[in-house]
């Protein structure tokens, strides 16, 4: 387990867990709960305060705290790995970014408008991630931005990189992105063997 990253000296960050663009997902049931509540829930047990979109971003911003976005359709990421990604965000200073490896097969293809789909070769599976939870951002990267775009985190995520160091950090197999009322299942399955 990662050492509690909060002292005396350090104030504890700010928790965004968004719901626009995301569809009713969010509010579907893992183990009794809402996605939604899943995720508050671990998001405040790691410590962050919560808040919504309802607060205007220049007071967010102005607060001078780091910000822990940690996206609903990763119900199950445990706080273990919150604190982790905190962590490692305040000792690099740089953006966190939940990631998971790539299993499938991912293609190129060529799409022309008057004919059919063409595959061509398959991409080294290597060099791709498929983003996970949570996105960990530095008061001083904050304080940068001029709006924060939460309905599109792997947008979000893109325009980070182009303009802040950000480094991926492996989540674990329970902060795997569910995309709809199958891969909720699964994932519920995955942590019911788990014991979590």
């Amino acid at each position: 387990m990662t050492d509690w990253p909060y002292d005396d000296e350090v104030d504890p960050p700010l928790g965004l867990v968004p719901v626009e663009g995301r569809g009713s997902l969010p509010f579907a049931l893992v183990h009794g709960e809402s996605l939604l509540a899943a995720a508050s829930w671990a998001l405040t047990t790691a410590g962050a305060t919560l808040y919504d979109l309802a607060v205007p971003f220049a007071q967010v911003r102005e607060q001078g705290l780091d910000l822990v976005v940690h996206d609903p359709l990763c119900p199950l990421t445990p706080v273990e790995f919150l604190l982790e990604a905190i962590a490692l965000s305040r000792s690099t200073g740089a953006v966190v970014v939940g990631v998971r490896p790539v299993t499938d097969t991912v293609k190129q293809y060529d799409a022309p408008p008057d004919g059919p789909l063409r595959l061509g070769a398959t991409v080294d599976r290597d060099g791709l991630v498929a983003l996970a939870s949570p996105v960990v951002l530095p008061a001083a990267v904050l304080a940068a931005l001029d709006d924060l775009g939460t309905d599109d985190l792997a947008g979000l995520v893109a325009g980070l990189s182009r303009r802040f160091p950000v480094r991926h950090l492996e989540a674990p197999a329970l902060a795997r992105r569910v995309t709809d009322e199958a891969d909720l299942e699964v994932l519920a399955a995955l942590s019911a063997t788990r014991g979590a």
